[in-house]
């Protein structure tokens, strides 16, 4: 999985004032978990658009002023209600042989038949929950469309990996192709005209059986 360098400096304070202080100079407060003992520090809030402005999923290396530096995960982020600024961050440090569970974007590949036919991809879980060791987190979980179908579904069973476990359960969609309203409102109109002409063409029997019977009362 690509990394994203984060330079941070190390907060020694650690109240709310502080904390103002710190957003009002454009720094964002972080914690960083998983280790001996939580880990406070502060970074430029602009070092933080290519973790939290992607769809991409990233690992971080963060760098402190003093020297020390720790992989990690983003594990939660809280905005400014209004303004939508970064409040506050928390990662979760990595450790090579501890396996973690992390969000991974989920990307669809190929051409379905169902699609083809006039159907509808619905993509229904975006996003994947896998749980790995960190060497083995994948960038994104690559879902080939190409086989399935009208009607068809695929289930998060179909993408099993050695190298990561999905955590989900066995029923969860991760797509789906739905049959198109407009194929299906065709398809009705289609039927009726079908009833039509069949109703039609029984009247006209019906007829075509009448007529011998009045030129037979027309002989006598």
């Amino acid at each position: 999985m690509k990394s994203i360098t984060i330079n941070g400096s190390q907060r020694e304070s650690v109240g709310k004032k502080s904390t103002k202080a710190l957003r009002n100079a454009g720094q964002v407060p972080c914690v960083l978990y998983g280790g001996d003992k939580p880990v406070h520090f502060s970074a430029d809030e602009i070092a933080f658009s290519k973790l939290v402005y992607t769809p991409n999923a990233h690992t971080v290396v963060i760098t402190m002023d003093n020297g020390e530096s720790y992989n990690a995960i983003m594990q939660d982020i809280q905005f400014h209600p209004v303004t939508d600024r970064i409040l506050h961050i928390d990662f979760y440090q990595l450790h090579e042989g501890k396996p973690i569970t992390m969000e991974v974007p989920v990307h669809f590949v190929g051409n379905s038949k169902g699609v083809k036919a006039g159907g509808v991809l619905r993509k229904n879980s975006r996003r994947l929950r896998v749980k790995a060791l960190p060497k083995n987190l994948p960038d994104f979980i690559e879902v080939d469309i190409t086989p399935l179908k009208l009607g068809n579904k695929l289930y998060v069973t179909a993408l099993e990996n050695d190298l990561y476990k999905i955590m989900h359960s066995e029923n969860t969609v991760v797509c789906q192709i739905k049959r198109a309203r407009a194929a299906m409102v065709l398809e009705v109109e289609d039927e009726d005209e079908e009833l039509e002409e069949g109703a039609e063409g029984t009247e006209a029997t019906a007829e075509g059986a009448e007529a011998p019977a009045e030129a037979s009362e027309a002989q006598e």
